[in-house]
């Protein structure tokens, strides 16, 4: 298990925060925060997102639509790559380049969703230091309903590469 450093403590405590979070989503992903996307949980082994089921996040057949469940997958990814990247001097780029998705049952409730491949994200990043060259990870996210009805799973595969 990776040992954060204080900036990337710091991070993990801003965006596990309602309110900072809520105030990261108005400024850098405001669509996020009219889904009313929330990031429940964040540490070097887990993620957990998640999107309610209302009005603004529903499509004609009454289920979550796909991209508001893309959107919070996403995320559940993301941020373990978020909070691997920060502090690193340089610092490391990460852009998604590869997307796969299954939609197994109609999203009508809640749907939250766990990422537990977040030391991937810490490993490429060594990796791309120590070498210099682009690394690639991917993660696995699974979208559940409270009552545990898998509706549908992502992966992202995200690459790392220092800046110059």
């Amino acid at each position: 298990m990776t040992q954060l450093t204080k900036k990337q403590e710091k991070l993990q405590r801003q965006v596990t925060s309602k309110w900072q979070f809520g105030l990261f989503l108005l400024t850098k992903l405001p669509m996020g925060l009219i889904a009313g996307m929330r990031l429940r949980e964040l540490d070097t082994t887990r993620c957990v997102t998640s999107v309610p089921f209302k009005y603004l996040t529903k499509n004609p057949f009454k289920s979550t639509y796909f991209a508001v469940q893309s959107m919070a997958a996403e995320l559940s990814t993301a941020s373990p790559c978020l909070l691997a990247v920060a502090g690193h001097k340089p610092s490391v780029a990460f852009i998604i380049v590869d997307l796969k998705a299954r939609f197994m049952k109609k999203a009508v409730d809640r749907v939250y969703f766990t990422c537990e491949d977040c030391q991937l994200a810490f490993d490429a990043v060594d990796r791309a230091v120590a070498t210099g060259e682009a690394q690639s990870a991917t993660f696995k996210t699974v979208g559940k309903m409270a009552d545990g009805t898998v509706v549908s799973e992502f992966e992202f595969t995200w690459s790392f590469k220092q800046r110059s």
